[in-house]
């Protein structure tokens, strides 16, 4: 079975920064492409950035693109969201998602219908 677990959410002021992990188990993760979403009550999951399988593509949302930058460690079969200059309205339940990728291509993948296995979210709150 596999498992994802975000870590790193907080608390934190305006204008901080907080790197987010999700670490994935039960499946080989250099296999996987990835990708960050984020949701606040009673809005949609939103797509936030997303790493291809081989590590060499990203691609961001609007919004945070500059601000945050997505990495991975195939060794630690983890996913990194560094959030830098954070603002009150990035505040949100944020979540790693993983799509099994056939071949080592560098595709990203930005629809939440894209991923077949989801973490169960860490919250960041950013206050004014």
């Amino acid at each position: 079975q596999v498992q994802l677990v975000e870590s790193g959410g907080r608390l934190v002021q305006a204008g901080g920064s907080l790197r987010l992990s999700c670490v994935v188990s039960g499946r080989t993760f250099s296999n996987c492409a990835m990708g960050w979403f984020r949701q606040t009550p009673g809005k949609e999951r939103d797509f936030v950035a997303a790493i291809s399988r081989n590590g060499g593509n990203t691609y961001y949302e609007d919004s945070v693109r500059g601000r945050f930058t997505v990495s991975r460690d195939n060794a630690k079969n983890t996913v990194y969201l560094q959030m830098n200059d954070l603002k009150p309205g990035d505040t949100a339940v944020y979540f790693c998602a993983a799509r099994p990728v056939a071949f080592n291509t560098g595709g990203v993948y930005l629809q939440r219908n894209d991923y077949d296995y989801w973490g169960q979210g860490t919250q960041v709150t950013v206050s004014s």
